[in-house]
């Protein structure tokens, strides 16, 4: 809408952008509503065309015949859902319970228990698994102690 208004989204870029965005539909039809066809238009819709009939060519000349795709309903379910991100969402959640309810020496023997285990993995070369449980330590660090757990990370001189 407003096409013929001047401005950001009204560019003759990002005009193309929104016109290519509806063509890669397979029916796809931008129309452009205006009291009249501004410069950013007429450019927009001149290149619109001139890559449209580049691909009509290249279609044509390779024999291709543009089909849409066709996903199952559950294919589009699977996208909104993923049942591996919900099990770590709720295995985050019963972490972040299990940390809360633990006392003052409690949460310090389990911050050495992931500082060793962290260690442990770095030393038997397995730097993910190590990675990982170093974030572990810092989000454990950051709940229990509101700051970030990065107190013993030492940098690196430069130049030295």
């Amino acid at each position: 809408l407003d096409a013929d208004k001047e401005g950001f989204l009204r560019s003759e870029t990002s005009l193309i952008q929104t016109i290519g965005r509806a063509a890669r539909h397979l029916n796809g039809m931008a129309i452009l509503y205006g009291d009249r066809v501004t410069d950013s238009m007429k450019r927009a819709i001149d290149e619109t065309d001139r890559r449209r009939s580049k691909q009509v060519a290249f279609n044509t000349a390779n024999n291709i015949t543009p089909i849409g795709i066709k996903k199952s309903i559950k294919d589009l379910i699977d996208g909104v859902y993923n049942p591996q991100e919900a099990r770590e969402e709720l295995q985050a959640a019963q972490e972040h319970a299990k940390y809360e309810a633990m006392s003052e020496k409690q949460a310090g023997k389990e911050i050495k228990r992931l500082e060793k285990l962290m260690l442990e993995h770095a030393k038997n070369l397995e730097f993910e698994k190590a990675a990982q449980v170093r974030d572990q330590l810092h989000a454990v660090k950051q709940q229990l102690f509101g700051a970030p757990g990065t107190d013993n990370v030492v940098p690196i001189a430069e130049g030295g």
